[in-house]
């Protein structure tokens, strides 16, 4: 199993999240983040006394797969969360041990 997680601007959250529905993707979560870096882009970003510098708001996706989903998977995020410019965001993939599921008890993994 696989941990994906992007880093995507928020106003393309919907169509992102919608995207992954239409192929079936699991255990999908969305939170909203605030990222500090030089790929934000001038035009969204806010001042913040505390960071001592810029940041912007965008969402969190993370995504927990099968191996045989994680291509098609990143595809539909790089799809439709792209738009060309500077701080379209980043997707990280991981390796995932093992699921409990807390109401069952069943696990999925590398058991």
């Amino acid at each position: 199993m696989k941990l994906i997680k992007a880093y995507i601007r928020t106003y393309m959250a919907d169509k992102v999240i919608h995207a992954l529905e239409q192929i079936g993707a699991p255990r999908l979560t969305a939170i909203d983040i605030r990222a500090l870096g030089d790929e934000i882009d001038p035009k969204h970003i806010e001042i913040s006394s505390e960071h001592a510098g810029t940041y912007t708001t965008m969402v969190k996706l993370e995504i927990v797969c099968s191996e045989e989903e994680v291509e098609k998977t990143v595809d539909t995020i790089v799809e439709n969360a792209r738009t060309g410019y500077k701080g379209d965001g980043i997707i990280s993939i991981s390796p995932v041990e093992k699921v409990i599921k807390i109401r069952t008890g069943a696990t999925e993994g590398n058991d």
